[in-house]
């Protein structure tokens, strides 16, 4: 079906005066439609939710339906009290009052606001936009700390669980034929394979901690990346998180974790010199200001433990899926090149070895925060 026939299914007044392709999400395909009548204009987001990475879209429409009813009333109701107006997409139904429009196809469109005069970086543009990212997921956190687990399901069981990982790699290593011989054939893989092995038995910390019950499931965000976050074009404050497909029950550490892993890491994700790899303690410390200034009514005290081996943790587990696809013939994360995830490990686990030369002193900014 037509883009413009498919936006037409959903209740938006006036009259369609462009739909385009939106960024550059790997994802959803994702498009810009802009409507205007005499006196106004509205701009929404036009998305098909991929089959491939979320088999039942409908469940991801449920999460968002439970999310926005959940937070609008939360965000309303503190409007008057803060130093921002606080945003969240909202679902555009269609005609007949539904959540989204399946086509002929079987795929499952859907329409949301968009976050107007706001932006998302790619990458840390200093201190204060650390510190913005860190009040918009401790906001985050704050705004969904009160919606029972139990009413969300997962869109993606077995994201973001450490240990789960740790048993891919080692089942990688035994089941798929060629993966012993990428492992012994460079000096460098051998060494990534010893990285995970002296760390084997911290890879549950937090799973662990949530045995024992010191941890709690809440909802979190399940990809807190930098262009996740949305900034105010006008007063440089932070106002939304964005792409929540990924929400669902879990360990809001990870979120911690993954947005600092990222965040703090000037060199990204590709870099191959690995002396340009190193975990920014000042941006770390605006992050966590930010974070716990909105985080703090429900942060318990196991929970502000947990928050340094967070850190870590996720760079790590992100290392090892790095180096488990590039030994099973790099099925899972997009290359280039043939050593493009061997490299990618190397970065994550330099970035935790950073992390680690450095536990004393976050540990001690998280403590007076």
């Amino acid at each position: 079906m037509e883009l413009s026939l498919l936006i037409h299914q959903f209740g938006l007044p006036g009259r369609l005066v462009t739909i385009n392709p939106l960024g550059s999400g790997n994802v959803n395909d994702t498009y810009l439609a802009i409507f205007r009548n005499t006196y106004d204009e509205k701009q929404v987001i036009l998305q098909r939710i991929n089959k491939n990475v979320f088999p039942q879209p409908e469940v991801i429409m449920r999460n968002l339906h439970r999310i926005a009813n959940h937070a609008h009333p939360k965000l309303e109701q503190e409007a008057d009290a803060t130093d921002r107006v606080w945003q969240l997409p909202k679902i555009v139904q269609t005609h007949d009052g539904k959540d989204y429009f399946r086509d002929e196809d079987g795929d499952v469109w859907r329409v949301i606001t968009k976050i107007a005069s706001a932006t998302a970086f790619n990458e840390a543009q200093g201190n204060e936009h650390a510190m913005e990212c860190g009040a918009v997921l401790g906001h985050f956190h704050w705004l969904l700390s009160d919606l029972p687990p139990d009413q969300m399901a997962d869109p993606l069981p077995g994201f973001h669980i450490t240990p789960q990982y740790l048993a891919k790699y080692d089942q990688t290593l035994q089941t798929v034929p060629k993966a012993k011989d990428r492992l012994n054939a460079s000096m460098e893989a051998r060494r990534m394979a010893s990285f995970i092995e002296e760390r084997r038995g911290f890879a549950s910390v937090l799973q662990d901690a949530l045995n024992r019950g010191e941890l709690s499931l809440r909802m979190m965000h399940g990809d807190p990346k930098v262009n996740n976050i949305m900034i105010d074009d006008f007063t440089g404050k932070g106002t939304a998180m964005i792409d929540l497909d990924t929400v669902s029950p879990g360990l809001i550490h990870y979120d911690f974790g993954d947005a600092l892993r990222s965040i703090c890491n000037h060199a990204g994700e590709e870099e191959s010199n690995l002396s340009h790899v190193v975990f920014d303690l000042d941006l770390c410390e605006a992050f966590c200001k930010g974070y716990v200034s909105h985080a703090r009514d429900f942060l318990s005290e196991a929970d502000r433990y947990y928050l340094y081996d967070a850190i870590r943790l996720i760079t790590f587990e992100l290392g090892m899926r790095f180096f488990q696809d590039y030994l099973a013939g790099s099925v899972y994360f997009k290359i280039r090149h043939p050593e493009q995830n061997l490299n990618r490990a190397r970065v994550q686990f330099r970035l935790c070895e950073s992390i680690e030369s450095r536990e004393r002193m976050i540990r001690d900014l998280l403590a007076k925060l």
